[in-house]
């Protein structure tokens, strides 16, 4: 299945195009970091680290829309790059502990939306919605270190 993705024509074309991989592979880098800092900085205002005199869901609500756009592109363009090596890709294990943490680390980011309005009208953001931001940020670390692998193994690290 993932041989035949391979092989497609627009698939092969990205693959054999140096530009074109290299443009989608730097959306791909930019656009997770632009997603991941994005959530970082909330997470960080959460913990009571960063912006502490900025008003958690003014914030949050700032952030957000831009995240889930770096979001977006990144999926969109790492599904491009996954597309053009998938045999070799879906079945490795350091790839789908990205995806894992990914996944997680996206779980934690839209609990941490949700409760932000909350979070900002008590006088004090609570215990647990910290424990929650710092293991989002773990969560993100996480991602980043499995996805700084992936290179090493397609022999480019």
């Amino acid at each position: 299945m993932w041989e035949a993705l391979e092989q497609t024509a627009w698939v092969k074309t990205l693959g054999e195009t140096g530009w074109m991989y290299v443009v989608v592979s730097v959306i791909h880098y930019l656009t997770m970091f632009w997603f991941i800092g994005s959530m970082a900085v909330v997470d960080l205002r959460v913990m009571g680290i960063a912006a502490r005199k900025r008003n958690l869901a003014e914030l949050s609500g700032q952030l957000y829309p831009w995240a889930w756009t770096g979001l977006a592109l990144a999926i969109i363009s790492g599904f491009l790059m996954f597309a053009t090596d998938a045999g070799d890709w879906a079945p490795d294990s350091i790839f789908h502990v990205k995806l894992g943490m990914l996944g997680l680390s996206i779980v934690f980011a839209i609990v941490i939306r949700v409760w932000a309005p909350k979070w900002s009208a008590e006088p004090e953001i609570p215990m647990w919605a910290k424990v929650v931001a710092a293991l989002a940020l773990l969560c993100w670390i996480g991602t980043i270190l499995s996805a700084s692998e992936i290179p090493a193994l397609e022999g480019l690290g």
